[in-house]
């Protein structure tokens, strides 16, 4: 309705009753003017309608001295009031809020109260403290549920606290807890050295329903201090701590072998012992019950010396008018080690003159010199028919062998001729079986190779490898090419190449580097104690082309890849070149890698580096592709790289779930000489590939450090957890440990990334006195609670003063740098032969298929099928696996193995495979 001037509004009650009752409450909408008053009653639309609560009264608490708030919200209402413990709430202690529901047009009502913690302490120990909010309307009223008030707290006295324990190894633990009296009723956890201990993580703890603690399984990694604590909305309170100390009983250890006997002759002892290793006991753990040594007795056998017989009786004069006389040394014979008799067993005596007998010359000496030269005139003639039978031989060889200039070493071939058309039967076996080997000596004064060498198509007739020694080790080659210079026989090879070759330059300047001068013969680069090398295979170099190559192992920390998200380097970065250079055929890089042996949680790339500097991409293991210039075989600690282009590469894993794990090495130094009090040890945690290890032991050299224990092998898991190391077991009366934490951590990105080298930290220890030398103790390492390792350390510190150990230093003593066939096991015409005939496929899979199933390359198939000649691929995969080890004699009977299957195919004919 419209007014003019604008009346004011305001709700008027109709009447306020002390008493109230449902019929005493009426609100009318009055509009005031200086002239009018019109009344505007509630909607009929909800005058029928009993309240309903929107928002009802919740149990609450009182926390110390803070008043709480009840609310209460209804429509269509007309009065709330709240009723505290059967009595009504003063109306001025109300605060009212009046809105209008948007959806329904109702008008809605919201009453709020706030509690004391007096007004709930007037009745306390009568009953508990309640309010309940009523509604009215027109129609009628409705009550909401009881909202209970309590004063909350949280006694300090726990009912029961734990007690400390000492178990057993694997044993059950149950600690008992019962939390102090409190409103509301506390929540329990428990703590380990101030740690909270989630039954959810670590399935070896179990909490009770009644708040016990049960370790199923006692760890040594359990050890520690435990502490329950109860908190609610009041405070947080803790029980008192109680050791749980896990012990190790001591167990034997398996007994030795018996001792030599104790006396030489006759009755004597012998002993053996065994230690209380099997475990050491630990923690207060019993000692081993029994006897660590066991004798017993013993009889040896007393030796025999030997003893001279008679002398014999003289014998007659001979022709030279000498007598002999002899004896044995038979009584008694030498035996059970007794000594030989000492002296002559035959004696001679020049007879007298009267017994010496007569010589008769004449017709009888002329015979005697008759016949000797008839025996000189036979002997020659014999060594003339033996000369012109072996020249006759040495010519029907075939050509290949008498055509070759570079075999040298590695194995002796024999010259087999092929069979007439259509024949084959025993005559040519039998010509394999007396054939005889070759030794041929190379001519490496030529500028370059000039005789036939067959291809993948070669027409000529295969060799037979059913009969003979195929293979045969033959003495090392003398060609080997050092820092780039050619010793042995060929020495001025390189000079009368260079006019047709050029050089690449290379960096000379690195300290691990190893280079070389190589020509179409191929060669192999090695960085010592890295299992770092390039195998250069035969004909990788074009023909009349000599390069200066090189190898590189890249330990500067200007040479960093780019690493995201979980990558991490599971290789050194290698670096060989010079980039660019023509290669003919893929050359082999191998290095260590240190991932574990499950493929399965990595997804692991071949990076290498652009010429702009930055890092690509190139391979995928498991996902080659053929076409590509790159490939690699992965075995359980090297990576074999195929590539046809020079240059810096690396091996970047990223783990696929938390279970990839990278093989670390932990490496433990101490001061070769210790004069003070304080005695400090390193532990070094590395990736397990030689290179980072040679460079701990070298640095370690120069610090005047010696290897307190042999290197130790952990898995190193991408849970983002750091390592931790800690020493314990350290004798009180003798040591302190002057570390003020419990353990050191290295952080857990420092080791994955794999680019931070020499990663370690140091235990300063201190010795009550400067004589004491003995020290023992153990050392905890571990990634995740429960899953680490301990290592026993028992040692003098001053009585071993070396330096190094110095097998651990040297490890290759190898050249560096070898050419042409010294390179190889297997000589170059060997090879070619080997490649000219398993090369062609046969029907019943007797050619190179065969050979890589032979030596377990066979997942290789398509990248070998993919090569010109795919047998020379296997051979040069075979090369760089087995340069130190391989056994050519393994290799010699998988040959003989496939020659026999195709020696049955040439019953039918010689040329139809």
């Amino acid at each position: 309705m419209q007014f003019h001037p604008r009346p004011y509004v305001r709700w008027r009650a109709a009447q306020i009753l002390a008493s109230v009752c449902l019929l005493s409450f009426g609100f009318t909408c009055t509009g005031a003017e200086h002239t009018a008053t019109v009344t505007h009653p509630l909607p009929a639309t909800f005058s029928d309608l009993l309240p309903h609560f929107l928002v009802e009264p919740d149990d609450v608490y009182i926390v110390k001295n803070k008043p709480v708030t009840l609310t209460c919200r209804s429509t269509p209402a007309t009065q709330i009031y709240f009723k505290c413990n059967g009595e009504w709430v003063h109306q001025d202690d109300h605060l009212i809020e009046r809105t209008v529901d948007p959806a329904t047009g109702f008008p809605v009502m919201q009453v709020k109260i706030d509690i004391s913690r007096q007004q709930v302490e007037k009745i306390f120990g009568l009953e508990t403290y309640w309010c309940q909010c009523v509604a009215w309307s027109t129609t009628g009223t409705q009550k909401s549920q009881k909202a209970y008030v309590r004063l909350a707290y949280l006694r300090k006295n726990f009912e029961e606290e734990p007690l400390g324990k000492e178990v057993a190894l694997n044993q059950e633990v149950l600690l008992h807890c019962h939390p102090p009296e409190g409103v509301p009723t506390a929540e329990v956890e428990w703590q380990r050295n101030d740690e909270l201990i989630d039954p959810k993580a670590d399935p070896n703890f179990f909490i009770t329903v009644d708040h016990n603690l049960i370790i199923k399984q006692a760890r040594l990694a359990d050890t520690g201090n435990y502490t329950c604590v109860a908190k609610n909305i009041v405070a947080r309170r803790k029980s008192s701590s109680a050791a749980v100390i896990v012990y190790v009983n001591g167990g034997w250890s398996t007994w030795a072998t018996w001792s030599a006997c104790s006396a030489v002759c006759g009755r004597g002892w012998q002993k053996r012992s065994r230690s209380c290793t099997n475990p050491t006991p630990l923690n207060g753990g019993s000692a081993c019950e029994g006897q660590s040594v066991q004798t017993s007795a013993c009889t040896s056998t007393c030796p025999v010396d030997g003893g001279w017989s008679e002398w014999s009786k003289w014998s007659a004069c001979g022709a030279d008018c000498t007598m002999w006389r002899s004896r044995e040394c038979t009584q008694p014979a030498p035996g059970t080690g007794g000594k030989a008799c000492q002296g002559l067993d035959l004696q001679s005596l020049n007879c007298t003159s009267e017994q010496c007998p007569q010589t008769v010359s004449g017709a009888e000496d002329v015979a005697l010199y008759v016949g000797i030269v008839a025996v000189a005139l036979c002997l020659t003639l014999l060594l003339v028919v033996l000369v012109l039978v072996y020249r006759r031989k040495k010519e029907g060889l075939d050509a290949d062998v008498a055509d070759s200039s570079i075999l040298t070493t590695g194995f002796q071939p024999v010259g087999i001729k092929p069979a007439m058309p259509g024949v084959w039967a025993p005559d040519r076996a039998q010509r394999c079986k007396n054939s005889h080997l070759l030794t041929i000596q190379p001519d490496l004064t030529t500028p370059g190779y000039q005789g036939s060498l067959r291809t993948r198509h070669d027409p000529t007739p295969k060799f037979s490898l059913s009969d003979g020694p195929l293979l045969e080790p033959l003495a090392n080659g003398s060609h080997t090419m050092a820092n780039g210079k050619v010793t042995g026989d060929s020495g001025h090879l390189t000079s009368r190449l260079t006019a047709q070759s050029y050089f690449k330059t290379l960096p000379r300047d690195a300290v691990h580097t190893s280079y070389g001068t190589f020509n179409f013969l191929g060669g192999r680069l090695t960085i010592p104690n890295t299992g770092i090398s390039l195998l250069i295979p035969p004909e990788a170099i074009p023909r009349g082309k000599i390069y200066e190559i090189y190898l590189t192992v890249q330990r500067k920390d200007d040479v960093r890849l780019p690493l995201a998200g979980c990558q991490t380097l599971l290789s050194p970065v290698v670096s060989c070149g010079p980039p660019g250079v023509l290669l003919t055929r893929p050359v082999i890089i191998s290095v260590e890698h240190c991932s574990d042996s499950c493929t399965d949680h990595w997804a692991i790339r071949l990076k290498k580096q652009t010429y702009e500097g930055t890092w690509e991409d190139v391979l995928l293991l498991g996902e080659e592709l053929v076409s590509e210039p790159f490939y690699c075989q992965l075995e359980a600690e090297t990576c074999r790289v195929f590539t046809e282009q020079l240059g810096r590469f690396a091996l970047v894993g990223e783990s696929l779930s938390m279970a990839a794990a990278k093989r670390l090495k932990l490496l433990l130094f101490a001061p070769a000489y210790c004069s003070t009090l304080e005695y400090t040890i390193r532990v070094y945690c590395t990736d397990d590939t030689h290179d980072l290890i040679q460079e701990v032991m070298q640095m370690e050299a120069q610090l005047g450090g010696r290897l307190i224990d042999e290197p130790h092998v952990l898995l190193f898991k991408d849970s983002y957890h750091n390592l931790r190391l800690s020493i314990h077991d350290l004798p009180q009366a003798q040591w302190r440990s002057k570390l003020l934490t419990a353990y050191q951590e290295i952080p857990f990105y420092h080791i994955w990334s794999g680019t931070q080298r020499s990663l370690h930290c140091a235990f300063t220890l201190e010795r009550m006195s400067v004589s004491t030398c003995e020290l023992s103790c153990t050392l905890c390492v571990w990634q995740v609670e429960g899953e680490g390792q301990s290592f026993s350390l028992d040692f003098n510190i001053s009585k071993d003063t070396r330096p190094l150990d110095a097998e651990l230093l040297l490890v290759d003593k190898s050249s560096p740098a070898l050419a042409g066939p010294s390179a190889f096991q297997i000589p170059y015409l060997i090879r070619q032969k080997i490649c000219s005939s398993l090369d062609a496929s046969c029907p019943n899979g007797a050619d190179w298929r065969l050979l890589a199933q032979r030596l377990k390359l066979d997942r290789h198939m398509s990248f070998f099928a993919s090569k010109a000649s795919p047998t020379s691929t296997i051979l040069d995969l075979w090369e760089a696996q087995h340069f130190h080890s391989g056994n050519l004699n393994q290799l010699a009977a998988i040959m003989a193995e496939i020659g026999k299957q195709e020696a049955m195919i040439f019953l039918v004919s010689d040329g139809e495979c």
